[in-house]
């Protein structure tokens, strides 16, 4: 055993021996599973803020909040209200946060940027299965922020909808308002409705203390199955309707060409294009939609992530509207369905039906240029561009039980030039016990090749086989896959504890979604404990135990690896470290790698407002995978936000690799990515914001400056332009062209522009 082993151990046995002692009852009763019964308003709302209206008169009352985090239903340190209403059209919720005002936390900021300032909001699962749940969060600027919660899959941001709040500071600390339309909801259609609630605070301090209305057992795995219940809301109706989304961008764009050995810079004639959107609420459990000629380009681009190591593709969020209705329905373990494999389509058309405890999506797209990853053993393909296809995905799911549920997934994608990728399968979660979760999936995917080999020409793949015989190329081949997993988690009091085993055959692809490597037998062990301190420099330290080994489909070892980490959550500027030593031995490009190993550093503060910042440190012995050697890893990153004023903020990010060979000392590869991004706030529609990103693998800059006028988050303009720069070799001496013989003229390197775009964009959200 190791220094760093032994060591951990040695602080793990003295935890157990010191683990502090409970606090002493100071008469305070936490409240679990707690109901609310509300009534009609009997006047007027006008959110403002300020909670003098007649309609609030008669609202139900929400208190006796608990601490949930870090202590374990205590009394807050603060105190917290809720008050609730309801009319024909909406849902009203104040809630009043007892603070010192000097020291509110609030950002003046676009939606769903609220995190880390002190928030006030609610959490509601209209039908009661705890499978899904809305969440509405606001500030004491009023700035919103929402989104959907999946047991599975945690926080989506970026889900969206419509709906009023305001904020503002009191003497007394801060307080906020929400109208939630009802149209904007899906909830049973019945006459007496009864919903999971919870009310939420977050305060921002030394600690983020969790303040919430129901109280917790730390030994129950499902978290909506704990939270009140919410009664008295009678003849409403949710969402019906029709939405109308036009919107038109302009678009003018320049680019450097080569000619022989000349660069010119072309600018093309000014563009531009509609589209036009529609959601259409059939009934109160059915929604279609269907989007034409959309525009689905960003106005932000992904930022840069460092994959010089990497042999697979890399994956980024989904951040485009369209995709938001019915987006928990399609997620899954195995990322069956990647929405942004539908890259680029003439028509994208969508279906959700969701009636009691039953769930049904469909997903169909006329894409005119599909974005395809082949996965293999050891590697993934590039982004491959197949050309026009269709795609027809449809998802049914059916929860039960406090927690459980069944589902089918499908999906089939069908190419202009032949061939297609289709895959079926059933998934399930299962509420064994109250701690005890178990979760399995079962895939069978049919793939048929086009037989166009120039698709894949210039990869390299013509003598690569996989499955004993197939080819890479594509030519035709037509061929079954499978992939399958089982998962258990036990979760109790502060001990976490799970396991899993997957598979997935040489053979198992997913075009509509996002699996960048097959031929694995994985079988994996992870556990951790929590100690929890009420006082004292600690609020938490965490040691984890983490152990998986992979074989081939056949049996044959492919890796092995053994972790240990140990984090402290400290009582002092909200700050966090992650501690982590890992040993291993890894089988690659038939060679197998021995003697691996690797220790990483993290943390983050948060002293205050002004500014916040963190960062890494990652070393260690690793395979250098395009040397095919291990190499010296040094890895490192850090950032750092800073808001000089609530309406300015900065964020900055850099990340820096090197790789030398543990051989010869020989360097085998090195580079750093620089990222900032810089925002100002005129109100929490009007913003102005600025990114600049350095890759030095490419040589390449990024500039960025875009206005954004936003009014909901349908109905929004924008105006920017992106510069892309990048630094050319063997150039003469003025840049104008490459030097035909470098050995023999001499030659430059230039930074020159490479690309550039003006665009122009206008969306509008009619509702009737």
């Amino acid at each position: 055993m190791g220094k760093w082993q032994l060591g951990s151990l040695v602080i793990i046995i003295l935890l157990f021996i010191t683990q502090a002692a409970v606090v002493a009852d100071d008469g305070f009763t936490p409240v679990y599973r707690p109901s609310l019964h509300i009534q009609r308003a009997t006047g007027n709302i006008e959110i403002n803020g300020r909670l003098d209206d007649p309609g609030w008169q008669n609202a139900a009352a929400a208190d006796h909040f608990v601490e949930s985090e870090p202590g374990d239903q205590i009394k807050p340190p603060v105190e917290t209200r809720a008050r609730l209403t309801y009319d024909d059209e909406h849902l009203y919720v104040a809630m009043i946060a007892q603070a010192d005002p000097a020291q509110v936390r609030a950002s003046l900021c676009e939606r769903d940027r609220t995190p880390g300032d002190d928030n006030l909001g609610f959490f509601i699962d209209t039908y009661g299965d705890a499978a899904w749940t809305y969440m509405f969060f606001v500030n004491a600027y009023g700035v919103q922020y929402d989104a959907i919660w999946t047991d599975d899959y945690g926080t989506d941001t970026k889900y969206d909808l419509i709906w009023e709040a305001a904020g503002r500071k009191t003497d007394s600390g801060f307080q906020v308002e929400f109208a939630i339309p009802f149209a904007s909801l899906r909830f049973p259609d019945r006459e007496k409705q009864e919903w999971r609630v919870e009310f939420f605070r977050y305060h921002e301090r030394e600690v983020t203390y969790e303040i919430t209305w129901s109280a917790y057992d730390r030994n129950e795995s499902c978290w909506p199955c704990q939270w009140g219940t919410l009664t008295g809301i009678e003849n409403v109706k949710p969402g019906r309707g029709l939405e109308i989304i036009p919107a038109a961008v302009g678009f003018q764009s320049g680019s450097l060409e080569r000619n022989g050995d000349d660069l010119n810079f072309r600018n093309e004639d000014f563009d531009g294009d509609m589209s036009v959107s529609t959601k259409y609420s059939i009934s109160s459990s059915a929604t279609a939609e269907v989007t034409v000629n959309p525009d689905f380009s960003q106005v932000e681009a992904d930022a840069d992530q460092i994959d010089v190591n990497s042999t697979t593709a890399l994956s980024f969020p989904e951040k485009r509207p369209f995709f938001q209705e019915g987006s928990d329905l399609f997620q899954s373990r195995f990322n069956v369905v990647y929405t942004r494999s539908i890259n680029d389509p003439d028509v994208a058309a969508k279906f959700t039906y969701r009636k009691g405890r039953t769930s049904v999506a469909y997903l169909g797209a006329v894409d005119r240029s599909s974005p395809l990853v082949i996965p293999f053993t050891e590697f993934s393909s590039p982004v491959l561009n197949i050309g026009r296809s269709y795609s027809n995905i449809v998802r049914v799911r059916q929860t039960y039980g406090k927690s459980s549920r069944v589902g089918f997934l499908a999906t089939d994608r069908r190419y202009e030039v032949e061939g297609s990728g289709s895959t079926v399968g059933l998934d399930g979660r299962f509420q064994m016990l109250k701690g005890l979760v178990l979760s399995c999936q079962t895939v069978a995917s049919h793939t048929a090749e086009p037989a166009d080999t120039t698709i894949t020409s210039g990869l390299g793949y013509e003598d690569l086989l996989f499955d004993d015989n197939r080819t890479a190329v594509f030519d035709g081949e037509s061929f079954w896959g499978y992939a399958y997993l089982v998962d258990v988690d036990f979760e109790y009091n502060n001990f976490f504890f799970t396991s899993a085993i997957v598979e997935k055959s040489p053979t198992f692809r997913t075009d509509n979604g996002f699996v960048t490597a097959n031929n694995d037998r994985y079988f994996d062990i992870y556990t951790n404990y929590t100690f929890r301190f009420d006082d004292g420099l600690f609020r938490s330290i965490q040691p984890t135990f983490y152990f998986y080994r992979t074989w081939d489909t056949e049996g044959a070892f492919k890796s092995r690896k053994l972790t240990y980490d140990l984090t402290f959550n400290y009582r002092l500027a909200q700050a966090s470290n992650h501690n982590q030593y890992w040993t291993g031995s890894e089988k690659y490009a038939d060679s197998l790698f021995e003697g691996l190993w690797g220790a990483h550093h993290c943390f983050h503060i948060i002293p205050g407002q002004l500014f916040s910042f963190g960062g890494s440190i990652n070393y260690g012995h690793k395979i250098a995978r395009s040397a095919q050697e291990i190499g010296s890893e040094r890895y490192y990153t850090a950032w750092i936000d800073l808001q000089p004023l609530d309406r300015w903020l900065i964020e900055n990010s850099y990340s820096y690799i090197r790789y030398t060979s543990v051989n010869t000392g020989e360097e085998l590869f090195e580079g750093y990515i620089f990222r900032s991004k810089l925002t100002y706030h005129f109100n929490s529609k009007l913003w102005l914001r600025y990114v600049t990103q350095y890759n030095d693998f490419s040589k390449s800059w990024d500039f960025d400056p875009l206005l954004t006028y936003q009014l909901n988050p349908f109905t929004l303009f924008y105006i920017g332009t992106t510069y892309d720069l990048k630094t050319y070799d063997n150039l003469n001496c003025d840049g104008t062209g490459y030097v035909a013989d470098p050995d023999v003229d001499p030659c430059y390197s230039h930074t020159k522009l490479k690309s550039r775009q003006f665009f122009v964009k206008l969306q509008y959200l009619f509702q009737r």
